[in-house]
């Protein structure tokens, strides 16, 4: 609110101090307006798929901040498609069930009963939870799991290990599952109503089994059947760094040449791997771009979007 102050000696009306600050600060967000005018302009009526996982999905400061991002994105013509995942919070189940959980070349080890508890949080707890939040801060959403209208189609994925004498060696890890095909359908009828689609990464089978699929290859899989113009990856790390340990060495945009270049010198390793492969299936299979993104940074959805400066790292053509 302005604070309009009365100059003793002229009787002229003048703005007080807090009532400058505020006007400043108005005119601050006015900038931002007129700076995002022309991305919401080229994005309006374009898809958006974001991989929603991390402290973002934890911590609830960033919670709400991605929440409002993506209600935001709805509001103004753009067609946003979340993917979550929710692995801690599948440990944390598992464990108060005295399950016990295996991993092999970083895949869980998923027998009956631990599919059984994945399928209940990511489907039943976590994926309605989403739902609920965006409805509540005035949104509308609507929770899907890969079995509505045979969405995520799956096959089993074996996993692979390394013996002793450097051979790979393939097991048996359970309902693990590979995306074999997207059928778009279900989430385009969904948009074309205007709700936001909330999907968890539990595809089926051809006997109608239930297969735990890693959420960043669902979101990979379901950009490209969607044609979406991104595919954003929330994470727990600022982006790409060619030395992880100076901060100054941030990799703002990476093109596809270089992909295999930066794994093989170390650059891209351990679980920013599969990330990074995803986007360059994207990429080769037609979605415009694709970003790595730093979810405990608030509002980092609309930060890369929206600005000309943009963060994280992004993977281009």
């Amino acid at each position: 609110m302005l604070i309009v102050e009365t100059d003793k000696i002229s009787g002229r009306k003048k703005l007080g101090r807090r009532g400058v600050d505020n006007m400043t600060e108005a005119v601050e967000k006015a900038n931002v307006l007129v700076e995002a005018l022309p991305y919401i302009r080229k994005f309006y009526g374009k898809t958006v798929v974001i991989k929603y996982g991390g402290h973002a999905m934890i911590n609830d400061d960033l919670k709400q901040a991605v929440i409002k991002d993506v209600i935001l994105m709805k509001l103004i013509g753009i067609n946003p498609v979340i993917v979550h995942g929710g692995g801690p919070e599948i440990t944390d189940m598992l464990k108060r069930l005295n399950i016990s959980s295996q991993f092999v070349a970083g895949c869980r080890v998923t027998d009956p009963a631990t599919m059984e508890v994945v399928e209940m949080v990511l489907v039943g707890k976590i994926n309605k939870e989403i739902v609920a939040l965006i409805n509540r801060h005035g949104g509308k959403a609507v929770g899907l799991s890969g079995k509505d209208a045979n969405l995520i189609q799956a096959v089993r994925r074996m996993g692979k290990s390394v013996d002793v004498d450097g051979s790979e060696l393939l097991q048996d890890i359970g309902f693990v599952g590979d995306v074999e095909r997207i059928n778009p359908d279900i989430i385009q009828t969904v948009v074309s109503e205007g709700y936001i689609p909330i999907v968890a990464p539990v595809g089926v089978g051809q006997e109608g089994e239930s297969y735990n699929i890693n959420a960043d290859y669902v979101a990979g899989e379901i950009a490209i059947a969607l044609k979406a113009d991104k595919l954003i990856l929330l994470t727990d790390v600022e982006g790409i760094f060619e030395d992880y340990n100076n901060k100054d060495s941030l990799i703002s945009e990476l093109k596809l040449g270089q992909v295999e270049d930066y794994i093989a010198r170390g650059v891209i390793s351990g679980g920013m791997i599969p990330k990074v492969e995803c986007c360059v299936q994207a990429i080769k299979s037609g979605v415009a771009t694709t970003h790595i993104l730093d979810g405990r940074t608030p509002h980092s959805i609309l930060l890369e979007i929206f600005t000309d400066q943009g963060i994280g790292t992004m993977v281009t053509k």
